[in-house]
C-alpha cells in the first residue's frame, strides 16, 4: 500500500494525553485513479493488556474503572475490563506486568502471547499487544487500585471465568481488548485436571 499513498499535508491539531493529527494524502485507488483524501488521527502509542486467569480455580481477575468517552456515550462510565496501559518506553511483558501490579496487585507467573490488535485503525494508531497471565491466592502483593498520581481509582474484580462468558453476552462486558483475550482463552485453554 505504501506506493499507493503519498502524504500531502500533516498538521497536528493536539499534543496533550496522545497527538491528533489532521493527514491530507492523494490514494491511487485500484482503478488507477488518484483521489484527495483528508483523515484525522489519534495516536495514543502502542499498548499491552493480560488477562489474570487462575488455573486451579478457573477464575480471572479483571479491573473496573472510570472511562470517560463510556460516560459520554450515555452510560455509566464504569468498564470491567482486563488490566492494561501503554508501554510507555517498555516492551509489552514487562508493561503488563507492570499494570497487572499497578491495577490489581497482582503478581504474574507465567506469561503467554495471545496475539496483537489493532483497537480501531479506522481513527486511532494503536496496537496492543495482548497476554494471558497465570495467577494464584500467593500472586497477591497488594491491594491494587491503580496510581492515584494517573487519575486512576480501579476497583479489583475476581470471578468465574465462565461468568465473564456470559456477561459478554449479556452486554456487560463491552470493552475489545478484554473480550478478545476471554474469546482466545475460551478457544485455547487448557482446563485443570
Amino acid at each position: 500500500m505504501r506506493d499507493r499513498v503519498k502524504l500531502i499535508d500533516e498538521e497536528v491539531l493536539s499534543r496533550h494525553w496522545g497527538i491528533l493529527k489532521r493527514l491530507t494524502f492523494d490514494f491511487l485507488r485500484r482503478d488507477g485513479h488518484w483521489q484527495r483524501q483528508v483523515r484525522e488521527v489519534y495516536d495514543r502509542g502502542p499498548a499491552a493488556a493480560v488477562l489474570l486467569h487462575d488455573e486451579t480455580t478457573d477464575n480471572v481477575i479483571l479491573v473496573r474503572q472510570f472511562r470517560m468517552p463510556i460516560y459520554v456515550s450515555g452510560r455509566d462510565g464504569g468498564l470491567l475490563e482486563v488490566c492494561a496501559g501503554l508501554l510507555d518506553g517498555d516492551d509489552p511483558e514487562t508493561c503488563v506486568r507492570r499494570e497487572a501490579e499497578e491495577e490489581a496487585g497482582i503478581r504474574i507467573g507465567a506469561l503467554r502471547h495471545a496475539f496483537d490488535a489493532d483497537m480501531s485503525p479506522g481513527s486511532v494508531v494503536e496496537t496492543v499487544s495482548c497476554f494471558v497471565g497465570s495467577y494464584d491466592g500467593a500472586a497477591s502483593i497488594a491491594a491494587g487500585g491503580g496510581l492515584e498520581a494517573e487519575g486512576e481509582d480501579i476497583e479489583v474484580v475476581e470471578m468465574p471465568f465462565a461468568e465473564t462468558l456470559a456477561m459478554i453476552s449479556r452486554g456487560e462486558i463491552t470493552d475489545a481488548k478484554t473480550i478478545l483475550l476471554l474469546q482466545w482463552l475460551a478457544l485455547t485453554r487448557q482446563l485443570p485436571g
